[in-house]
């Protein structure tokens, strides 16, 4: 298919590629995955022919037809969608030759010489057309689009109404339209929603041809790819099977070559200590220069720095109020346009909150809501007792101050943040060495996003509200972001198209849909399977033959329904209740008896036995206050449930 045979590239003092190799087979599913940095989006761009290569070769079979899906934004011509896509498959060419040669030959007598001539061409452009499926383009069109995610008034709109995520997605229509030979793939989840994920990733699956895709999506690479090609030192090394035994699998090799590696620095140790020891003794020449000569000729294993030794975590939190954020009965408009009406949404201290929906459905706006950085039309938002909110959005970098450095930048935050703990999050996220002074306006936008982050990581909160925080991390930093996230003891409300990310991570999903929210308690994979059931109900629903009707009876049914419900989700809350109540009453018994040997003289006169008793009481009091902040939490789903049944 493609041949890559020992290719150069060398980007200042640094090369980038190193005598790569890599031949891309026929008919095969590869994601390209590697460090930020690596080289990933280059090596696409050079299958595509779009970058040429200081030494090496490249050899692409003539004739082979390439879709490349570049990372960034692409401008596209200011005409109705339709007629974009009919450009970009070559169909609109296709039907202007086809309608100039039906008119050339309407003027033609049958017995003209040319007549023959033209009517065989009229027969070549017609098989064209239909080899384009011509006829059935509008279907087909209409079919991609609706996929990811346009409505059918979309396709009568013209691409300059679009913004840069959605012309992405006409840009994406147009390749899938082409079916061409090979795909090269550059983050193609960036800028859809989890339906259009799932539609892109069932298209793929359908697919004929050959996938090569780089993406920062675990679960993409997963359903997508039954090859990983890792980009690492220069070098490509394939993997057999998707991303999750990449995992498995390359933590065995490294496991391997980290052994191989301290082998090879004994056996150099070894000679250097001989070649050092009898240099200069006549009868040991020709084994010190054996030795010397094996020495150069040795090829250092090479490992790259195991990226898990980097972590952090975000100092303990101050105690909020139980309620942290409450929205009632919120209404948002823009102009004409209402984002969501009659709303409600309670956010409780140290819950984990994904907020998901389909792109415009206005999950950005509902965070800047909750965040305090934008206002309701209607309705009323407030913040609970000490409460004290952290917010991120994809505008953050734009308000970073560009007179200082990297370091400068995070000086001065947090004082709970010793100057290590600083290293080791610039660390975790991608600044080492000397980047950490590098000057704020020569960072790329990427950089920028990831200091913002940063930036607002290290304030004094214990409520974070992040809007896609994920989309400049690779996943070894997100990997690390997650685990940091999930070991915070403040609470989280969190927008992201990661769906490996979120449902690792949160403990609730709230859905912006139709104007609504809705509220489903546990992670994203829960929140997709429920989803689907209700959509299977609501089709079974649909197509159910109507039975006639008793307005009694169903309303005894829907009550009885009701009421079921209603206790099914108080005896979940009840059984983690009761424990806790148990517990609860069992160190009150004891904090009252060691409060009784207090007041006793005769214990007293003990120093070391009230020494012990103290600190008994004292971690029995942490504990005690731990189990009522989560009686407090209980009974508060229990008055939600009674309140919204």
């Amino acid at each position: 298919m493609i041949r890559i045979s020992n290719i150069q590239i060398q980007l200042g003092e640094r090369s980038l590629f190193q005598d790569l190799s890599w031949t891309v087979l026929p008919g095969s599913r590869t994601g390209l995955v590697g460090n930020n940095g690596a080289g990933k989006t280059t090596l696409l761009r050079i299958m595509a022919g779009e970058t040429t290569v200081d030494s090496g070769t490249v050899t692409v079979p003539k004739g082979l037809r390439i879709g490349y899906l570049p990372q960034d934004l692409v401008e596209l011509p200011d005409v109705p969608v339709l007629s974009f896509l009919r450009s970009r498959t070559g169909l609109a060419a296709a039907e202007e030759e086809l309608a100039a040669c039906a008119g050339r030959l309407a003027g033609l007598p049958p017995e003209s010489p040319d007549h023959e001539r033209e009517l065989n061409r009229h027969d070549l452009l017609l098989k064209r057309f239909e080899a384009l499926d011509g006829y059935a383009f509008d279907a087909m069109a209409g079919k991609i689009l609706s996929g990811l995610g346009f409505s059918q008034e979309d396709m009568n709109r013209s691409t300059g109404c679009f913004s840069g995520g959605w012309k992405m997605r006409l840009h994406l229509a147009g390749l899938l339209l082409i079916c061409p030979d090979i795909l090269l793939l550059d983050e193609p989840t960036n800028h859809l929603d989890s339906e259009s994920m799932e539609w892109l990733e069932g298209w793929l699956s359908g697919f004929r041809g050959t996938i090569v895709a780089v993406s920062h999506d675990r679960r993409f690479l997963d359903k997508i790819c039954t090859t990983i090609a890792e980009l690492s030192l220069g070098r490509i090394s394939l993997y057999k099977g998707n991303f999750s035994d990449y995992l498995d699998e390359r933590e065995r090799r490294i496991e391997e070559l980290r052994r191989q590696e301290r082998l090879q620095k004994d056996e150099i140790a070894r000679m250097e200590e001989f070649i050092e020891r009898f240099r200069y003794k006549a009868s040991k020449a020709a084994s010190v220069q054996s030795r010397i000569k094996r020495l150069e000729k040795i090829s250092l294993v090479e490992v790259e720095e195991d990226t898990k030794k980097v972590s952090f975590r975000f100092p303990p939190c101050v105690r909020s109020g139980l309620e942290v954020i409450v929205l009632e009965n919120g209404g948002k408009k823009y102009g004409n346009h209402t984002v969501f009406s009659e709303a409600s949404l309670t956010v409780r201290r140290g819950e984990k909150i994904a907020l998901v929906g389909v792109n415009g459905a206005g999950k950005s706006t509902l965070s800047r809501i909750l965040s305090g950085t934008e206002g309701l039309t209607s309705g009323t938002v407030r913040r609970g007792h000490n409460v004290r909110i952290a917010f991120f959005s994809q505008q953050s970098s734009e308000n970073l101050d560009y007179s200082k450095t990297v370091w400068e930048s995070l000086s001065g935050r947090n004082p709970a943040w010793t100057a290590q703990d600083k290293r080791n999050l610039l660390g975790a996220f991608l600044f080492s060495g000397d980047d950490i002074f590098k000057p704020v306006p020569v960072l790329s936008g990427g950089e920028k996003s990831r200091l913002a982050l940063l930036k607002l990581l290290m304030e004094e909160s214990n409520c974070l509200v992040l809007d896609e925080p994920t989309n400049h991390l690779d996943m070894q930093t997100k990997d690390l972001f997650q685990r940091a996230l999930l070991e915070y003891d403040g609470t989280l409300v969190i927008v992201s198209h990661d769906r490996y990310f979120l449902d690792n991570l949160v403990t609730r999903v709230v859905e912006i849909a139709s104007g609504k929210l809705l509220d489903y308690p546990g992670n994203y994979s829960w929140f997709i399977e429920k989803r689907k059931a209700l959509s299977s109900e609501a089709e079974e629903k649909r197509t159910r033959p109507k039975e006639k009707e008793d307005p009694e009876k169903d309303r005894k049914r829907l009550e009885a329904e009701k009421r079921n419900l209603l206790y099914r989700k108080k005896r979940k809350v009840m059984d983690k209740l009761e424990p806790v109540e148990e517990q609860i009453s069992l160190l009150e018994k004891q904090q009252s008896e060691r409060d009784g040997l207090l007041s006793d003289p005769a214990f007293l006169a003990d120093s070391e036995k009230v020494r012990n008793l103290l600190i008994q009481r004292n971690d029995a009091a942490k504990e005690l206050d731990s189990l009522y902040g989560q009686w407090e939490r209980l009974m508060a789903e229990i008055e939600m449930i009674d309140k919204t049944g």
